[in-house]
């Protein structure tokens, strides 16, 4: 559970680490392996201080070494940290809260700067969160992610989805399988949790094919 209890306790200038398909969310785990050497200062800096990084995706535009940041990043905090024989960091981020990359700083430091707002993503920072969907929903769900999973040959433990709470297992899917960018930045922007559930189905079922074989698997 995270520390911050609200928007006004985390940092408003974070650095950013921009990377395509890569997807935080709230309450999620992002392991890195950092190896370049203006991220490896980022995180130098970091651990020296509050230990957020802001994970952001780019859009078109801007220059290959400096593309244009999306709207919307997420703040994680560094919850791991290792260091390999030959330089490399192992760190673990946990998402804490979504944040409107309003706007860029000019620093002098290697790696990107912005000023977040957190102002409309307050609800990421709450203990408690609305019920995601009813039965009916969870089990076409249940089949859209099996008929996704067939299509790919991809498998998960099916017992450990089962028990887990939906909320947890939409974030893990959301942040997990193979979806391209544009797909992982609309799950993170969907408003609500009962919001990124809807698109979560609505991605599995658009990709997903009828396998004829929907019987077998539930999410209760």
């Amino acid at each position: 559970m995270s520390t911050y209890r609200r928007t006004a306790d985390l940092p408003q200038m974070i650095p950013v680490f921009p990377l395509d398909g890569a997807l935080l969310l709230p309450g999620g785990d992002l392991p890195l392996q950092i190896f370049e050497p203006r991220y490896l200062n980022m995180i130098d800096d970091v651990m020296a201080g509050d230990r957020i990084v802001g994970m952001i995706q780019t859009r078109p535009g801007g220059d290959r070494m400096r593309p244009r940041l999306s709207d919307v990043g997420c703040a994680g905090r560094v919850t791991s940290y290792a260091e390999t024989s030959d330089g490399r960091y192992l760190i673990t981020l946990t998402g804490v809260c979504r944040f409107d990359a309003s706007d860029e700083l000019i620093v002098h430091a290697p790696y990107r700067q912005v000023r977040a707002r957190y102002d409309r993503f307050e609800a990421d920072l709450a203990e408690e969160h609305e019920a995601l969907a009813p039965l009916a929903a969870r089990n076409r769900f249940a089949k859209a992610l099996k008929r996704y999973l067939n299509r790919r040959e991809l498998d998960i433990d099916w017992d450990t989805a089962q028990s887990a709470p939906l909320e947890a297992l939409v974030t893990s899917l959301s942040m997990g399988l193979p979806f391209e960018p544009a797909e992982k930045q609309a799950l993170l922007e969907a408003p609500t949790l009962s919001g990124r559930f809807e698109t979560l189905s609505t991605l599995l079922e658009i990709d997903g094919v009828d396998d004829g074989d929907d019987e077998g698997h539930s999410l209760q």
